[in-house]
């Protein structure tokens, strides 16, 4: 089995040489690596066309940043194999951490598979062993900053994070490729809840390991941009995705989980931003294509809710 790589990439000539360093030890596996260029002015391009790897290499080249979601799509069109893996330009990968992953993904109830991401500048920590999802609409990274010997077993999770995660490309033609109005941020939760809706889950494979710097694209953890992208997003995924009844059943932990985020942030001197996010989210929701209730799913959104629950409580927990 071979894998279509997918890698949007914005500048990141700094990070190419470690990246295809990395896939050329772990190239067994790999039938292609797609690079979506978002319009790139630094060298990024001369880079790739002025070296040799050890697999084919396929440029998409866009005149603007169309986005993460957008690229990525561009790519799995593209794509020739049927396993793609989304993967971030900062990020070098361990060698035998694909066949890892493509062992897992072989059931056919398990839609994506993530690798373990830990930290490049401290590879003793975790990074992220995906991502959690909970009533408050607040996302959470498994095992952020705790040991990287933590989460050696095989486990379900919510979310793969798109930074590192392999995808069946048959199930995103049934599901829906990433929601290209996200932008960038959340569109892999978005795909996530999708796929539980539909039966699937997703999986950690710790055998595969995925070196992360982070935030090397968009800047600091918190900036304007992402802070308003992510708040608004956050409220297309609770809208698009579950039916009334859950809305209604769920609507007093959403409207504190978005307060107490407001309040977060207006400490961080970001409340202006956030609460522009979250109106920008409400007042675009009719643009977004709503996932279709159907009663054959019925049992899936109980599991899903539960879940759902159960991510709460642990969260609170700790």
């Amino acid at each position: 089995m071979k894998v279509s790589v997918v890698t949007p990439n914005y500048n990141g000539v700094k990070f190419l040489k470690k990246y295809f360093d990395s896939l050329n030890r772990d190239s067994e596996c790999i039938g292609e690596v797609i690079i979506v260029d978002n319009g790139s002015d630094d060298s990024s391009l001369d880079y790739i066309q002025n070296n040799s790897f050890n697999f084919p290499v396929v440029i998409i080249k866009n005149s603007e940043n169309l986005g993460f979601a957008k690229a990525v799509n561009q790519g799995i069109l593209k794509a020739r194999h049927e396993y793609i893996f989304s993967l971030n330009n900062d990020t070098e990968i361990k060698e035998g951490s694909i066949k890892a992953m493509l062992d897992l993904i072989n059931d056919e109830d398990v839609f994506s598979v993530q690798a373990k991401m830990l930290k490049a500048d401290n590879k003793s920590l975790i990074d992220d062993a995906g991502d959690q999802y909970n009533l408050l609409a607040w996302t959470k990274k498994t095992g952020e900053n705790q040991n990287s010997n933590k989460y050696s077993e095989v486990f379900e999770i919510f979310s793969s994070c798109a930074g590192a995660a392999l995808y069946k490309k048959s199930v995103l033609n049934e599901l829906g490729l990433f929601d290209e109005k996200y932008f960038a941020y959340m569109e892999d939760v978005d795909l996530a809840v999708r796929s539980q809706i539909n039966g699937y889950k997703n999986l950690l494979c710790p055998e595969a390991i995925v070196y992360h710097i982070g935030s090397a694209t968009s800047g600091s953890r918190h900036n304007d941009f992402k802070v308003k992208i992510a708040a608004r997003n956050n409220v297309w995924t609770v809208y698009k995705n579950l039916p009334i009844p859950l809305k209604i059943l769920n609507f007093i932990f959403l409207f504190f989980g978005f307060a107490i985020k407001y309040i977060f942030f207006l400490k961080k001197g970001f409340g202006s931003v956030y609460l522009s996010g979250i109106k920008e989210g409400l007042s675009s929701r009719s643009q977004l294509q709503k996932v279709n209730f159907k009663k054959s799913n019925l049992k899936n959104y109980f599991r899903l809710e539960y879940k759902l629950i159960v991510n709460t409580l642990n969260f609170l927990r700790k």
